[in-house]
């Protein structure tokens, strides 16, 4: 384990708006609004500041202004992945080890606007030392050289990581991707993780007739999630079978990268129509930085290769709580989600908020966060 800190060499930056400043732009959709994507418009507005305007500097600092480290996890050679993560511990006595996990699109940016009240809380017994790692292939974490690097085999590698730490009893979190490995760390290593909190909960239907009729509320909620799977499923489908194919464009244009990743913004953020309603224009811009500069359109991709069709869900026996936003695009009934994790202690559905709860509503995502790990204490 070693210290690290994050260091664009300025030719990056440079290369960034050269590459911008000579994007080949398709004509505008033909129909209105954001039905067929990113709108050419909003699309030329935003990259321009993003050339123009946007200053990586700025968040770089506040990056390295945390601690961060880089540390080998799950095997030797080429099989072992170098992982970049962030470790801040509070300066209170008794703080709680909190593992933070994100998914995709995202990035460990999704939590900078929380690490400071889940840190030094106003009541010193809700802190929390935290532990903020980039998946494998994600932000400045290594790129995995051989496949096997799904779900459960990150989940070990964050075991290992806490351990490494010296935390032998420890709280997570998952959002996205980051709810489906927090899971299988508590389905592998029940006995170290003492609660569990996730935003995107998934457990399997169960078999027609089986359990109780499900409420208006919750038909609602099935409907919502298969017009999604109808409608806004199109890139899992391409990055959960070509990952590759989709790295040589998206990796080769900041553009294509960026609008790639902000579509996904407004649409599953609580915004009203607009990402820059819900999330400022140079938070987005940050967090699609973060991908652009480590390059890992096709390997964040891969993820979905390596574990969307193969996914385990093996009950959950640890205490979970569960924040289920409105927003959120694949939300379950709380009937289903009982059925695999089966010490579910909290229910909440609060009334706003979408899929990246942290960096679109960071006070209330504290709130729910810290409300829940308040009653394992």
């Amino acid at each position: 384990m070693r210290p690290d800190r994050i260091a664009v060499a300025e030719a990056q930056l440079v290369d960034l708006r050269d590459r911008l400043a000579r994007t080949r732009w398709p004509e505008a959709a033909t129909a209105d609004g954001w039905t067929q994507g990113v709108p050419l418009e909003y699309a030329r507005e935003l990259t321009r500041y993003w050339a123009n305007s946007y200053d990586w500097r700025r968040v770089e600092a506040e990056l390295n202004a945390l601690p961060q480290w880089r540390t080998e996890l799950d095997g030797e050679g080429e099989d072992a992945v170098d992982i970049h993560f962030f470790h801040v511990r509070s300066r209170h006595a008794g703080a709680r080890p909190l593992l933070l996990a994100n998914g995709w699109p995202s990035s460990v940016v999704e939590y900078l606007d929380v690490i400071d009240a889940l840190v030094d809380p106003p009541d010193p017994a809700d802190a929390f030392h935290l532990v903020i790692p980039s998946m494998p292939g994600y932000g400045f974490s290594g790129k995995p050289a051989v496949s096997g690097w799904g779900v459960e085999r990150i989940a070990r590698a964050w075991a290992q990581l806490m351990d490494q730490l010296g935390y032998e009893r420890y709280f997570a979190h998952g959002s996205d991707w980051g709810s489906f490995v927090t899971s299988a760390l508590g389905t592998d290593e029940p006995q170290r993780l003492a609660g569990l909190h996730l935003t995107l909960p998934v457990a399997p239907a169960p078999p027609a007739g089986d359990g109780e009729p499900l409420t208006d509320a919750e038909q609602r909620v099935l409907a919502a999630g298969r017009a999604f799977a109808e409608t806004g499923t199109g890139y899992s489908a391409q990055q959960s079978t070509r990952p590759q194919t989709l790295g040589y464009a998206l990796a080769d244009s900041p553009a294509g990268q960026c609008l790639w990743i902000v579509e996904k913004f407004r649409e599953w953020s609580d915004c009203d129509g607009h990402p820059e309603n819900a999330i400022s224009r140079d938070r987005l811009l940050d967090n699609v930085t973060y991908y652009w500069l480590s390059a890992s359109a096709a390997s964040s991709s891969r993820l979905y290769w390596e574990s969307f069709r193969r996914q385990r869900l093996d009950e959950v026996p640890v205490p979970t709580g569960v924040s289920q936003y409105p927003h959120e695009p694949a939300r379950m009934p709380r009937s289903w989600i009982e059925r695999r994790y089966s010490d579910l202690r909290w229910w909440r559905e609060p009334e706003s908020g979408g899929h990246f709860p942290a960096i679109e509503q960071p006070e209330r995502f504290v709130e729910e966060l810290t409300a829940f790990f308040r009653t394992l204490r």
